[in-house]
């Protein structure tokens, strides 16, 4: 995948400063949106605002929508690193989150964490080992293993083994609730915030660290770069390339117990968040780095936050899906179009020699 990634991410000078101009354009147009339908855009984003940052509640809700995206598009920001395209953070998710309701059952929060954690590395390593040993593409292994996670999960664990008080409806289905030692710690009684936010930006600052200041990291960002010169170089690729998947898996993971234990306190029947999905997004309006992906992470989390009060303007809620994916488009399309624009630039001629052509004679 080092050309898919390329085509991402080279074309940019700087992505941090590419993601916050797509951002700012992205607003703009959807202000210019909103404007076209007759409805009053300055009140649309006034409470688009509010509901996202106008008191310890809304921002409450932002800190726990950003905590899961920030790590969701870190799950999908190391797997570019190693040139891999990981689509199975939802998945990943799923087994964190549910590895922590069961851990919460016997164990305090921190416990659960690790559980969920350890449960997304398994999810994620898998399609890393079906890549060096089988050459399976990762696209494809992360799509199946999605759904594998969520029938076996949704379908039939938390619906029957699993199921609160034995039940077998699916209407009623759901685990035991986690005990009040496995709830997350929250600042404020009058907020939801908990520790699950800045939790989640000490990982972004940990996966800076690691992907930029050690050698692991230059290994990684090596093999991403190339992975028969990384292996000419005594790297051993398809070993770094499992280790990155599992760390990409250990994120989603950690999201999913972020969720499981800060807001839903047991897994419940339907569980499709949809932040694994998002998290691409996150990662491809960041840049693929560390930084860029916790502020695109807190971006889409105050986006998600405040589109519930749109409703008082008469726009939908899913308008925050307009804006993101405005957003992902600005930063994806300079780099997709550019080697269009490229091929249908013609190419200059050479100019014709002045030289005079020496002539034969008879």
């Amino acid at each position: 995948m080092p050309e898919l990634r390329a085509k991402i991410f080279a074309p940019a000078r700087d992505p941090l400063w590419s993601a916050i101009a797509a951002v700012t354009v992205s607003l703009v147009l959807s202000f210019l949106a909103i404007a076209s339908t007759g409805r009053d855009p300055l009140a649309g984003f006034g409470y688009l605002i509010s509901g996202a940052l106008g008191g310890p509640g809304p921002f409450g809700e932002t800190a726990i929508k950003s905590a899961v995206l920030i790590l969701t598009g870190l799950s999908v920001a190391v797997a570019f690193t190693v040139g891999l395209f990981n689509i199975g953070a939802e998945g990943q998710l799923i087994w964190g989150g549910l590895a922590a309701a069961v851990a919460g059952r016997v164990c305090p929060w921190p416990l659960c964490l690790c559980a969920a954690a350890a449960a997304g590395a398994v999810w994620g390593f898998l399609p890393g080992v079906l890549k060096v040993r089988r050459g399976v593409h990762e696209v494809i292994s992360t799509i199946l293993l999605n759904w594998i996670a969520i029938h076996l999960v949704h379908g039939w664990l938390v619906a029957g083994p699993l199921a609160a008080g034995g039940t077998a409806s699916i209407s009623v289905a759901g685990t035991e609730p986690i005990e009040r030692a496995a709830w997350l710690p929250r600042f404020f009684s009058q907020s939801r915030l908990d520790v699950g936010f800045p939790l989640a930006l000490i990982v972004a600052a940990g996966i800076w660290f690691l992907l930029t200041r050690t050698s692991r990291g230059f290994e990684w960002r090596a093999v991403g770069a190339g992975q028969e010169a990384a292996r000419a170089a005594g790297i051993p690729a398809g070993r770094r390339i499992c280790e990155a998947m599992a760390l990409s898996g250990a994120l989603a993971g950690l999201a999913g117990g972020l969720l499981i234990l800060g807001t839903e306190h047991k897994y419940p029947g339907v569980f499709r968040t949809g932040y694994g999905f998002d998290g691409i997004a996150v990662a491809l309006v960041g840049g693929g780095t560390a930084a860029g992906t916790a502020l695109a992470g807190i971006f889409f989390g105050a986006i998600r936050a405040g589109a519930t009060r749109l409703q008082l303007v008469g726009i939908h809620p899913s308008f925050a899906e307009l804006i993101q994916g405005m957003a992902v488009l600005l930063v994806a399309a300079p780099r997709i179009f550019q080697p269009l624009f490229a091929k249908l630039r013609p190419t200059p001629q050479p100019a014709a020699s002045t030289t005079p052509v020496p002539t034969v004679q008879p």
